[in-house]
C-alpha cells in the first residue's frame, strides 16, 4: 500500500512535468510514448517486484496475436488468452494469498490491462474486420482502422499515468492525447463564436486536479480513520449478533459499508487526478460553459450516495469498467446479453465465491427493483409530497439493499457470507423474490425502447 501512494504521488509529479515539458508543442509523439512506456514500466516493477513479470507476458501474447491472427479473429483470441491468464491468475491468488490481498498483489494492473486488450482488439475489429454499417455509432467512432506500433501498443496499455490503477480508455482517445488533438477535437464540438471567442480557448486541468486532490485527501483521511474502526468482519462477530438487535445490525451495516468507500474513493480519484494532470480526461464543455475534465472518472460520489434506485448506483460506481462491459460484451453478445455481462464481470474480478454471491444477489435486487419501479412510481409523482416520500424511502432501501449485496465481495469466503446471510435472514433475497412472484412483469416497456432504439437507427442510416 505504501509502494502503491508512492507511485502514484510520483506519478502525480510526473504527470504536470510530462503534460508542461513533454506537451506535444515540445516533443514528438514518440519521444512521449517512450516516457510514458518507461516510466510505467518502471513504476509495475518498484510496486509488484518480480510479479510484474505477468504484466508484461500477457502484453506481448496479445500483441503477437494482434499482428498474426485473423482479422475475423481477432477480438476472440484476444479476449480468451487475456481473460484465460488473467483468470489463472486469480486462482494463483487462492494458493499464495489464502483470501488476502496482500501488497504484492498484482491482480489489479493485470486487470487494467485486460480491460484494455480486450477493448483495442475489439475496436480494432471494428475497425478493419466490419463494414460501417454494422456498427453502432459508438463503434463507429472508437474503430480503429490500423493495427498500432509496438511503441503505440506498449504505451497504451502501460503507460505510467494508468498502469497502477487505471482507469481503461479507448485506444483512439490515448492516441489523440499523445499526438496533441485530445483537447482540440473536444472543442470542436462547441461553437465558440456564437459565445464571444475569436478563438479556440484552452482549457487548463489544474483546477480540476487541485478539486480531486481534495478529495482524495479526505478520503485518505476516512479510510486511516473509519475503516480500521469498523471492520466489515464485526457483523459475524458471535457476541455481536448475540446482543445486537435486528434493525441495530442493518444499520451497522451500513456503517460498515460506509467504511469501507473511502479506499476506492481514494485510489480511483487519484487515478484521475494523475490523468488530468498529464493533460489527458477532457471531455468537452457542459451547459454552464464549465469545462469538464471527467472522461476518465471512475466514480460520481455525489450520484452514488444519493441514488434512489440499484440502477443508478451502479451506473456512478466504477463508471469505465462499466462502460468496458458495454463495449466488449454487452453489444456484441449474440444472446442473453444481461447475463454475459455479469458472468464476464464476475470472472473479471475473479474467483472468490464472495464475488459469485454479490452478482448473483445483484442480478436478483436488480430485476426486483425495476419491477417495483415500473409498477409503482408512477402513483407517486402526482404530488411533490408523495415524490419526496417516494425519494427518500427508495433511498433507504437502495443503500441497505447495496450493503446487503457487496458484504460477501468483501468477506471473499462462503462461511462468513453464508453466517452473515443467515444472521439477517436472507430478507433481501426473500422480499425480492416475493415482488418478482407478486408484481405482474411489463414487458411492453422493453419493447417500446426497442422500439424507439430502432427507429432512431432508422433515422441515423437515413442521414
Amino acid at each position: 500500500q505504501i509502494n502503491f501512494v508512492a507511485c502514484q504521488l510520483f506519478a502525480l509529479l510526473a504527470a504536470f512535468w510530462f503534460r508542461i515539458y513533454l506537451s506535444p508543442s515540445h516533443a514528438s509523439s514518440a519521444v512521449r510514448h517512450a516516457f510514458a512506456t518507461l516510466f510505467g514500466i518502471y513504476f509495475a516493477v518498484f510496486c509488484f517486484g518480480w510479479y510484474s513479470i505477468h504484466l508484461f507476458v500477457l502484453v506481448m501474447m496479445n500483441y503477437g496475436i494482434m499482428n498474426m491472427a485473423s482479422v475475423p479473429n481477432i477480438h476472440r483470441y484476444s479476449f480468451v488468452v487475456a481473460m484465460g491468464y488473467l483468470t489463472l491468475c486469480h486462482i494463483s491468488r487462492i494458493y499464495i494469498f489464502h483470501y488476502g490481498i496482500l501488497t504484492t498483489d498484482f491482480s489489479g494492473p493485470l486487470m487494467i490491462i485486460t480491460q484494455k486488450i480486450t477493448t483495442l482488439a475489439c475496436q480494432l475489429h471494428d475497425g478493419i474486420g466490419r463494414q460501417a454499417e454494422e456498427l453502432t455509432a459508438e463503434q463507429n467512432r472508437l474503430a480503429v482502422k490500423s493495427r498500432p506500433s509496438l511503441l503505440e501498443y506498449l504505451s497504451y496499455l502501460l503507460n505510467f499515468m494508468s498502469i497502477i490503477a487505471g482507469p481503461c480508455s479507448n485506444y483512439k482517445d490515448y492516441i489523440a492525447f499523445i499526438e496533441g488533438r485530445h483537447v482540440h477535437m473536444k472543442l470542436l464540438e462547441v461553437n465558440w463564436k456564437q459565445k464571444g471567442y475569436d478563438r479556440l480557448p484552452d482549457p487548463s486541468p489544474t483546477g480540476a486536479v487541485m478539486y480531486k486532490l481534495c478529495i482524495t485527501l479526505v478520503s485518505l483521511v476516512l479510510f486511516l480513520t473509519l475503516t480500521k474502526n469498523f471492520p466489515m468482519a464485526y457483523i459475524i462477530d458471535n457476541e455481536f449478533l448475540d446482543k445486537t438487535p435486528f434493525l441495530s445490525r442493518l444499520v451497522y451495516l451500513y456503517v460498515v459499508t460506509q467504511a469501507a468507500k473511502p479506499k476506492y474513493y481514494f485510489a480511483w480519484t487519484l487515478a484521475d487526478a494523475v490523468n488530468n494532470a498529464a493533460g489527458y480526461g477532457f471531455s468537452g464543455v457542459d451547459e454552464r460553459g464549465t469545462f469538464r475534465w471527467d472522461l476518465l472518472s471512475n466514480l460520481n460520489i455525489w450520484n452514488i450516495e444519493t441514488a434512489t434506485s440499484f440502477k443508478m448506483y451502479i451506473e456512478n460506481w466504477n463508471i469505465q469498467t462499466a462502460a468496458w462491459l458495454k463495449r466488449v460484451c454487452y453489444d456484441r453478445a449474440p444472446w442473453y446479453p444481461t447475463a454475459l455481462t455479469f458472468i464476464l464481470s464476475a470472472l473479471w474480478h475473479g474467483i472468490y465465491p464472495g464475488y459469485y454471491f454479490t452478482f448473483l444477489t445483484g442480478i436478483l435486487i436488480t430485476l426486483a427493483a425495476r419491477a417495483i419501479r415500473n409498477n409503482c412510481r408512477h402513483y407517486f409523482l402526482s404530488s411533490v409530497p408523495l415524490k419526496i416520500a417516494y425519494d427518500v424511502v427508495t433511498w433507504a432501501v437502495t443503500q441497505l439493499a447495496v450493503c446487503y449485496t457487496v458484504a460477501p465481495f468483501v468477506m471473499l469466503a462462503v462461511e462468513p457470507t453464508i453466517k452473515f446471510y443467515k444472521s439477517v435472514y436472507f430478507h433481501m433475497h426473500i422480499l425480492s423474490i416475493l415482488v418478482l412472484l407478486l408484481l405482474p412483469i411489463r414487458p411492453q416497456t422493453h419493447s417500446v425502447r426497442r422500439a424507439q432504439n430502432q427507429a432512431m437507427l432508422n433515422s441515423i442510416k437515413s442521414k
